[in-house]
């Protein structure tokens, strides 16, 4: 029975039955073998809820004690995402994250109208901490002895993070040799337990399933309904920065399909409360090496595809998405699609956003790749107004960018290269002449 740590206006639907479940029960999937998601009661929400409410908690005081209603970017919409007392949330804070734009940047993509939200910001840098906030504090009102995921990084490294604040032991299943140093990193020197598992990722999924169902540990990636609420925050936090005006378009990368999940489901609930009139059309963008869910699109869906993935962009390295039906769901609610670039367009494109001060990982950088290749194509109006995400920091993976400058990348154009030279001032003078 639902107790006063949770509201009793949420629970868990199945998205392919009638069946319906109580917040406070431990699953992932229905009785029938469907996703499940968390499920607002929007009819009784609706008197509730408007942009005044959210704007309201934009800024706190200077001085005082990190609240997460005001401080961070998800809880300030904790009506939404999961109606719970302050005193139980686990935060950072997080969210918050900026909207770029650079001209230069805006030409290359072909754009009039380019913003870049860099959830590569967030504590850990990258956008898992918006799910993770929301995933622990879910573990942490249910009295979980220890938490755990798959990861190719990212979801490890925030894992890590939000448990170690919880107090809450964490186990980490990463596949070995697909996981970069800079968040391996992070998951070690937050403690995490982590286990490296000889296959890719998705063998670490299939195995973490079995252990957490049979040990009785919260799993905690992205078929986890709760840690997809978190993710909403982001398109609603994009139509607040833009005065709840929706773009035309928002672009991002695709991998374990969760965003594509949760950016669907919060724009729906977000037109069905009133908070935009409008709905954004979303471009899921996949790597070309690991793009089942681009070659399902292909076929309208009459076939689920599943590859072996391989591709630069380790974030996005998923050959069987665990999000797909949640996703074909968000993409029929926002006349979304989905495309796919190679790794050679998404190493440019990175290298494009790193020359002009902003960074990213190479899955972030899918997204840029991905509209220059929609608007080359005539899908995307150059005049339209795109929001494009950057899941992630670019010093989660370090050798990535360093292989495109130095000779490690075939075909990198906007490779640069350090200038090997003389100890002499006069050897100095003539490069640096050069270049001024």
């Amino acid at each position: 029975m639902i107790n006063d740590k949770w509201s009793t206006n949420i629970e868990l639907h199945c998205i392919h039955c009638p069946k319906t479940y109580p917040v406070n029960e431990v699953r992932y999937l229905c009785d029938c073998g469907g996703l499940l998601d968390v499920w607002h009661d929007l009819e009784n929400l609706r008197p509730q809820i408007n942009r005044g409410l959210f704007d309201g908690r934009l800024h706190g005081a200077p001085g005082r004690r990190v609240t997460p209603t005001t401080d961070s970017g998800v809880w300030r919409y904790q009506e939404i995402i999961l109606p719970t007392p302050v005193n139980n949330i686990v935060s950072r804070p997080e969210g918050n994250t900026p909207l770029y734009e650079h001209p230069r940047l805006s030409k290359w993509v072909g754009a009039d109208n380019l913003l870049l939200k860099h959830e590569g910001e967030n504590p850990t840098g990258s956008f898992k901490d918006r799910g993770m906030t929301v995933g622990v504090t879910q573990a942490k009102l249910m009295g979980s002895r220890a938490v755990a995921c798959a990861s190719t990084g990212n979801t490890s490294a925030s894992l890590a993070a939000y448990a170690a604040l919880a107090e809450i032991p964490a186990f980490i299943f990463i596949p070995a040799g697909k996981i970069s140093a800079g968040k391996l990193a992070q998951a070690l020197a937050y403690g995490a337990q982590t286990l490296q598992i000889q296959g890719d990722f998705d063998d670490a999924m299939n195995l973490v399933q079995q252990v957490c169902n049979e040990m009785g540990i919260y799993l905690l990636n992205s078929l986890n309904p709760f840690r997809l609420e978190g993710q909403k925050s982001i398109p609603l936090e994009i139509v607040q920065g833009l005065q709840w005006q929706s773009p035309d378009w928002i672009v991002f990368p695709a991998g374990n399909l969760g965003n594509t999940s949760a950016f669907g489901k919060a724009l729906y609930e977000a037109q069905q409360l009133g908070l935009i009139d409008k709905i954004p059309r979303l471009a899921a963008i996949q790597a070309e090496g690991a793009s089942p869910f681009y070659q399902s699109y292909q076929t309208n869906f009459a076939e689920r595809k599943k590859v072996k993935a391989e591709t630069i962009a380790t974030a996005i390295s998923i050959g069987n998405p665990v999000s797909y039906t949640r996703a074909m769901r968000a993409l029929q609610w926002t006349n979304g699609l989905v495309a796919s670039v190679t790794d050679q367009e998404i190493m440019d494109a990175k290298a494009m956003v790193d020359q002009v001060g902003i960074g990213c990982e190479p899955a972030s950088a899918a997204s840029v790749a991905g509209a220059r290749k929609l608007i080359a194509q005539g899908v995307i109006k150059p005049e339209e107004s795109i929001v494009g995400i950057l899941t992630g920091n670019l010093l989660k993976d370090p050798t990535a960018t360093v292989d495109y400058h130095t000779g490690g990348w075939p075909n990198a154009q906007f490779a640069n290269a350090p200038i090997k030279l003389e100890a002499t001032l006069e050897a100095v003078q003539k490069v640096i002449g050069r270049k001024l």
